[in-house]
Parts: structure tokens; C-alpha cells; sequence
């Protein structure tokens, strides 16, 4: 026992020498010193058993992880709605008419000089809080009327809207139903602000102060026709008048000529946004306007109709289109009318 003690002694220090440091995972190291005595290469990987040496055993290959490429540009932003132009609010005392921009559709407010408020249509369902931002711009909180001209959803649909949004006084409507779900929508709103419609026909009045606002339209019945039932409203303020035609088309136009009422009026709200099917040349040569006003946006129906844009040039008459111009104001001191638009200069 004393030999192999001694034994242990004497080759410790060539052991440690050669094998200096601890064995990895795989039971052997690297050749640091004194490798030449041992047969190893400086360096040589070998095992502490004998095996003899051996490759380096490869190292665990990391992922390849791919480097972060910055983009040559930002990604494209997803453009934010175009803000909404909102007409500018006159000085009391004129009659103040906003034809406002609601795309293909219509929606009409009137400002008396006695600051009553009177809504005619109120755009598109998807129109409604449009209006509404209009008209919270414009500081109406009550309107005195409402007008529905007609059950189609270019001019209702947004009705619903303004009544949820301020008080409405009272709302009128010629006496023709529709089945739509936009109409029926129209009347529960009507029914939840506790109002019941004034029926249209011609000789209805709306009462106003110093302004006179008589409907001439709609004269008959038409059936399932709802383009003809339109309310036709006329507004006179002194010396000044203005039209306001709906969708009306030429039954209704030629009602209202066989009837023989004055139908003259400065500014003509075109009938049915400029399509063939109104504005007759007896119906135009009857109001003789200075001014027409458009409501249209981008259609399929082809409005407004090429041959009614040359009838009104070939007639004297200064056309605006909500497309064109944005939300056109006319000012009116009853001797004189002025027009604004939030797209274009006076």
C-alpha cells in the first residue's frame, strides 16, 4: 500500500501537468502543456482513459437568426377620413338657405331671420350624423319643421338621426307609405319623440315669422309613384323666393302648371338631382330661375343628366352642385342673394 501511496506521488505532477483543468460532458479536454510528451498536439482534444485523442466534438450550432432589416420606407398608413366641411354660421336677421353636401341625396336646412329652423330631408342612412354634425355646427338645437318629401332613403334616411339628436317641433310628409326598413325606421323615431305627421298637399302652410312657406306640391295622388308624391315647398322671404322640388317629376310638374299656381322663384332646388325624368322645359320656363342648385355625388343614374345641365344654360340659369361646391349657403336680405361654398370661392 505504501508503494502504490508512493507510486501516486511521484506521477501526480506529470499527471496535473498534463491534464490540467476538469474533464467536459464528454469525459475529455484540451492539451494545454507538456503536449509533445503525451503524443498530443498543443491544443489536441484527448480523453483522460486512454482512448487517445480525438476531433473536438462540434459545438452546438446557434439558430441562425436573421437580422433585423429595417424597411426601405414606413408601410403605407391607412388614409384617415377626410375632415368633414362644415359651413360657415351667418349673423342672424337674413334668410340663410344651406343645401348641404351629402352626397347623392338631399338634405336641406332653412334659417329664418327670426332664427327658425326648418330641415328638408335628411340625406342617406349612412348620412345622418353628417347632418347632424352640420347642424350642431350651424348651433341648432330645435327645429320648428321637419320635411320628409318623399319615403325614399336618399332623402329620409338620416331623419331618424336628427330626431334622436335635438328637438323637433313638428314633421311633415306627404300621405304615402313605403315598406323599407329605412322608412319604417323614419316613423318609429317620429313615434318615440312623442310626434304624429302633419299630412302634405298643396295649400299647407308651415308657420314662420315674416316668411311665408307654402307647399304647392303634391296636388294628386300617384299611387305607388313616390317620385310624384314629393313635397314641393316654396319659400318667400320680401322679394325673394326659393324652390324646393324633391324628387318631384313630370306628372307632378304638370300638376302643379295645370293648377295655375306661381311658381316663379329665384333659386331652384332641381328636381330629382338633375335627372331627365324633371325639369321640364314648362316647368323651368314657369319659375325662371337665376339660380339652380344641384344635389348630387358619385351615381350610377348618370345625375345629373347632361340634356337638363343644357336646358338650364340654355334658360340663364347660374348652376351649384353640392358635388362641385361641397355645402352651398345662399344669404338672402329679401332684395338680394348671396352664395358661399365650402369648396370654392363666392
Amino acid at each position: 500500500m505504501s508503494v502504490f501511496i508512493s507510486l501516486v506521488l511521484i506521477l501526480l505532477p506529470v499527471i496535473a501537468e498534463a491534464h490540467p483543468g476538469r474533464t467536459d460532458a464528454n469525459g475529455g479536454h484540451y492539451c494545454r502543456t507538456n503536449c509533445a510528451k503525451w503524443g498530443l498536439e498543443n491544443g489536441e482534444y484527448h480523453y483522460h482513459n486512454g482512448g487517445g485523442s480525438k476531433p473536438a466534438p462540434a459545438a452546438t450550432k446557434k439558430p441562425a437568426v436573421k437580422a433585423t432589416t429595417k424597411p426601405t420606407s414606413k408601410p403605407a398608413a391607412t388614409p384617415a377620413p377626410a375632415a368633414l366641411l362644415l359651413p360657415k354660421k351667418q349673423a342672424a336677421g337674413t334668410l340663410q338657405v344651406y343645401y348641404f353636401d351629402v352626397g347623392q341625396g338631399d338634405s336641406t336646412l332653412i334659417r329664418t331671420p327670426s332664427n327658425q329652423y326648418i330641415l328638408i330631408d335628411g340625406g342617406n342612412n349612412n348620412q345622418g350624423t353628417k347632418v347632424v354634425q352640420y347642424l350642431n355646427a350651424l348651433g341648432v338645437k330645435t327645429l320648428d319643421a321637419m320635411v320628409a318629401t318623399h319615403p325614399d332613403a336618399d332623402h329620409i334616411g338620416g331623419l331618424d338621426d336628427v330626431l334622436k339628436a335635438l328637438e323637433v317641433k313638428s314633421v311633415y310628409a306627404p300621405k304615402v307609405s313605403h315598406t323599407t326598413q329605412t322608412y319604417k325606421d323614419f316613423l318609429t323615431a317620429v313615434k318615440n319623440e312623442g310626434r304624429t305627421i302633419k299630412a302634405v298637399s298643396k295649400g299647407v302652410k308651415i308657420p314662420l315669422q315674416g316668411v311665408d312657406a307654402s307647399f304647392l306640391a303634391p296636388v294628386n295622388s300617384y299611387g305607388d309613384d313616390l317620385n310624384n308624391w314629393s313635397a314641393v315647398l316654396k319659400v318667400s322671404y320680401k322679394s325673394k323666393s326659393f324652390l324646393f322640388t324633391g324628387d318631384a317629376e313630370l306628372k307632378s310638374e304638370n300638376d302643379m302648371l295645370a293648377d295655375r299656381m306661381s311658381l316663379k322663384a329665384d333659386v331652384l332646388k332641381v328636381g330629382h338631382h338633375g335627372s331627365s325624368s324633371s325639369t321640364s322645359k314648362a316647368f323651368l320656363d314657369a319659375v325662371k330661375p337665376t339660380y339652380a342648385i344641384i344635389s348630387t355625388g358619385k351615381n350610377n343614374y348618370g345625375h345629373p343628366d347632361s340634356g337638363i345641365l343644357a336646358r338650364l344654360k340654355t334658360a340663364n340659369a347660374t348652376v351649384l352642385r353640392t358635388d362641385q361646391k361641397g355645402t352651398i349657403t345662399a344669404i338672402s336680405d329679401g332684395t338680394k342673394i348671396t352664395f358661399m361654398s365650402t369648396k370654392g370661392a363666392k
